[in-house]
């Protein structure tokens, strides 16, 4: 199975491609896609889609996985993040692409085994799991890798996006 897994934004969209056989891991590619503060939002929002478009289009995943939408305290931060979420989405409905959402505790949860686990704790569990030599530079890299993993621990109890 094909899993793209996805950290949605605006400013940084976290992504990983992983096959998923038989129990074991294999990263295809991953990265993010980055777009620059003081662009227009709508070209932010369309390099995201295009950008999105082309992985799905070159990998053809079996599945999307997406974060869920998170709110802590900055509405102005979670429009934005809604707006590049909402962006993921069109993509996955457009290629007809199925796509499921996990919370960041059944995140933590799936890779690491406690849903409270910091972020140290996921990104070691992520090197270890698809034997990578370093982490990722990028948080939002390796939490679509996380992501993708919790997916296809969990697709049998997933929630799918309809």
């Amino acid at each position: 199975m094909v899993i793209l897994g996805v950290d949605p934004g605006y400013a940084i969209t976290g992504y990983a491609v992983l096959d998923y056989q038989g129990n074991h891991f294999k990263l295809i590619t991953s990265g993010a896609i980055e777009t620059k503060a003081g662009v227009p939002m709508p070209e932010r929002l369309a390099k995201i889609y295009d950008d999105m478009t082309m992985l799905v289009n070159t990998y053809k995943p079996d599945a999307m996985a997406v974060e869920e939408l998170f709110y802590h305290s900055n509405a102005k931060t979670v429009i934005g993040v809604a707006q590049g979420r909402g962006n993921v989405l069109t993509v996955a409905s457009k290629t007809n692409t199925d796509i499921y959402e996990y919370t960041p505790l059944q995140v933590k949860q799936a890779v690491v085994g406690y849903g409270r686990a910091d972020k140290k704790q996921v990104q070691m569990m992520v090197k270890a799991l698809l034997n990578l030599e370093k982490v990722p530079k990028l948080d939002d890299t390796t939490d679509a890798m996380a992501i993708a993993i919790c997916h296809a621990h969990s697709n049998k109890f997933a929630k799918k996006i309809e």
